[in-house]
């Protein structure tokens, strides 16, 4: 008898609920101390009624793999944009019919208005069959910058006249038309971020905490969808620890669920916390698994109230001297029992309600070589880093485990022999040589 097959542990990826199924594309995951994309030509389907996953071929024009898009699904469709493949950070769109048994993908060409610039790390909303995208980290001409409060340049991260950074835009997509617009907003608008989360409800947009530079903040916002009006939602009480690569999903009419998250002292986050809207308060909910944080992963309101968290790092992922430990884990989480269920298992349970059905699925196990084959393999880069560029041993030490130079570059006066450095991040660009410099040491 086969075993049923299980949706591949990953990261990064896109995952978006429709009525009965959970919808999950892309990501990455670590093979044998390798980065690896995972197959961009399926799509994973999990059922919630009965617990099972279910892998799909798909055909037409497939976005090539990658991590940190922003997918959600309008009528039917299943839409992503943006995101970070093996060229570096994207704005192509694309989109596949979930009722089409070929799940055929197709470019969205859009008739009118102009394609956000690339970028990963964005969240979104849908309102009446449009699209709202908001922030991530991306690059731009030096041209194309023309307000500094909307883009904060990453000082560290340029190539010749192209610029890294975080922006705050909203850019506005009508599924109808396909077109795209970018609206003028009012009132007080967050400051430009990446790897934040978002959630709807209503007609309002939700905003909380991510990375703004080299920190990391636990600030909420809303967006009212029709009047395009920012405000501030100031907490009543003692908020979460700031936080990136977290989750934010509605469980009602009046709250929004907070989980995991890599947090502002760059420690995995494994707390839950609900957010009600009308007294402006959080409240963290106890659970047995604290000891079992995740970051990067998906959280999907399902039906019932229910959220549906799927995949993420068990580890600060940045670090390169450790394999990422990512989970093929499909759990929910239950505000009466207080009890998030142990990675391994499927549990479909309800905010709002009692026990409503439980399923177990055994866990994932495929050997590195059997799946290498189909993966798009990317090496980590190591560098070795003269002391000289740097004003202390951390900053160096950041430098050669290929996490994102954040030292001062020194260039003493000592010769005139040129040195290359290639500077990857997961947080600014996975697997993009985002910077490449020449320095005369």
């Amino acid at each position: 008898m086969s075993e049923e097959p299980v949706a591949r542990e990953r990261s990064g990826h896109t995952a978006a609920a429709d009525g009965q199924f959970l919808y999950v594309w892309g990501g990455y995951v670590s093979v044998a101390d390798h980065e690896v994309f995972l197959p961009n030509d399926e799509l994973w389907l999990y059922d919630l009624e009965n617990g099972l996953w279910e892998r799909r071929d798909v055909c037409g024009t497939v976005p090539p793999a990658m991590s940190g898009t922003c997918g959600c699904i309008v009528n039917e469709e299943l839409y992503i944009f943006g995101g970070c493949c093996d060229d570096g950070q994207t704005n192509e769109h694309y989109s596949v019919n979930l009722q089409d048994e070929r799940f055929s993908w197709r470019r969205v060409t859009p008739r009118s208005g102009s394609l956000p610039s690339p970028r990963d790390k964005l969240s979104c909303w849908v309102h009446e069959g449009r699209i709202i995208y908001f922030g991530g980290y991306g690059h731009k001409l030096l041209s194309e910058i023309t307000d500094p409060k909307s883009f904060i340049v990453d000082e560290a991260s340029w190539a010749e006249d192209i610029f890294w950074g975080w922006n705050n835009e909203v850019h506005e997509f009508d599924t109808e038309r396909s077109s795209w617009t970018e609206p003028q907003t009012f009132g007080r608008a967050p400051a430009p971020r990446a790897a934040h989360a978002s959630a709807s409800i209503g007609s309002k947009g939700y905003v909380c905490g991510g990375r703004i530079r080299e920190t990391r903040t636990s600030d909420m916002f809303c967006l009212d969808l029709n009047s395009w009006t920012w405000s501030e939602i100031v907490s009543s009480t003692a908020a979460p620890l700031g936080r990136s690569w977290h989750t934010l999903t509605a469980v009602s009419d009046t709250s929004l669920f907070l989980f995991g998250g890599l947090s502002v002292d760059c420690r995995p986050m494994s707390d839950g916390w609900i957010f009600n809207l009308e007294t402006k308060g959080w409240t963290e909910m106890e659970h047995q698994n604290k000891d079992k944080p995740r970051l990067w992963h998906s959280a999907c309101q399902g039906r019932d109230s229910d959220v549906i968290v799927f995949g993420g790092s068990h580890d600060y992922i940045l670090l390169v001297d450790k394999v990422s430990v990512v989970c093929s884990t499909v759990y929910s989480i239950i505000q009466q029992t207080s009890e998030i269920y142990k990675p391994g298992s499927v549990k479909r349970i309800c905010f709002a309600g009692p026990l409503q059905r439980c399923a177990c699925l055994p866990d994932s196990a495929v050997p590195a070589d059997a799946i290498m084959p189909r993966l798009h393999r990317k090496p980590r880069q190591h560098v070795s880093v003269p002391d000289s560029l740097f004003t202390t041993k951390t900053e160096k030490r950041c430098a050669e485990k290929d996490d994102f130079l954040q030292a001062k570059q020194k260039v003493p006066e000592c010769g005139m022999i040129c040195f290359k450095i290639k500077y990857c991040t997961r947080e600014k660009g996975l697997f993009n040589i985002i910077k490449r410099s020449t320095f005369k040491i």
